[in-house]
């Protein structure tokens, strides 16, 4: 068995590895696709070095089975926001976390352009909150269901790209609230959503129940990453919305 803390310093290293070369194939081409497959290589030819034992789940790779018999699997998105990438935008990260029997207990999460890697082990302290709260939206796709929760609640919309760049938005005190209902996978928001609660955040599905990792099905249909003070008025509006659109 290994330290958590030595995980996440692994982590760590990954994601900022990753990230370098990602900013170097961006300068070079901004080949999503290319990004995409190079710094999967990069950083599971280290992984399976340091962690020979462990099982892997990631974007860009056949799932393997066998994953679900494990209590440790890393779950890796090397580019989260191909898009915002191929565009040559800041909004894109790497995704590095570590699942323990279901639960998002390590991640790193690079944000490359900005030239900072945010990990569970030493999250930033949590800045005052913003009145009225400023909830993170897709900057391509607004989802109904949360342009109505930010209406109801009086938030002020903020579009951005990936999912690790909204999760670590409100991490760095950029924003209150980032509501997801369009759909996401469990490499889009593992090491996300290990950085947010370590650093004091409430994590959940937008049911409030919590999010569960390594399981068969790799859908995760939504998500909730707040401020603790905001996670009740979000819950109980996404309920009563979901009641009148229904």
């Amino acid at each position: 068995m290994t330290d958590l803390h030595d995980d996440a310093e692994l982590a760590t290293a990954l994601a900022t590895e990753a990230g370098k070369l990602l900013l170097a194939i961006q300068a070079d081409c901004a080949s999503g696709d290319r990004g995409d497959r190079e710094a999967n290589h990069c950083i599971l030819e280290q992984l399976r070095a340091a962690r020979p034992d462990d099982a892997i789940l990631s974007e860009e790779s056949a799932d393997d089975p066998e994953r679900l018999g494990r209590s440790r699997v890393w779950i890796i998105d090397p580019l989260d926001g191909t898009k915002e990438f191929a565009e040559r935008r800041g909004d894109w990260a790497v995704h590095v976390a570590l699942a323990i029997d279901g639960v998002a207990m390590v991640g790193a999460v690079a944000l490359p352009r900005l030239g900072i890697t945010l990990s569970s082990a030493n999250p930033p302290a949590l800045l005052p909150a913003h009145q009225p709260p400023r909830m993170l939206v897709s900057r391509s796709r607004a989802v109904p269901l949360c342009v109505d929760v930010g209406q109801a609640i009086g938030a002020r919309s903020v579009p951005m790209g990936s999912a690790g760049a909204k999760a670590m938005a409100v991490v760095r005190g950029e924003a209150e609230i980032y509501l997801h209902a369009g759909g996401q996978h469990q490499w889009d928001n593992c090491a996300p959503a290990a950085v947010a609660l370590a650093a004091g955040l409430h994590v959940s599905r937008i049911d409030g129940s919590p999010i569960v990792y390594n399981q068969a099905d790799t859908s995760i249909p939504d998500l909730l990453i707040c401020r603790r003070e905001w996670a009740a008025p979000v819950l109980d509006a996404v309920r009563a919305c979901g009641e009148t659109q229904g």
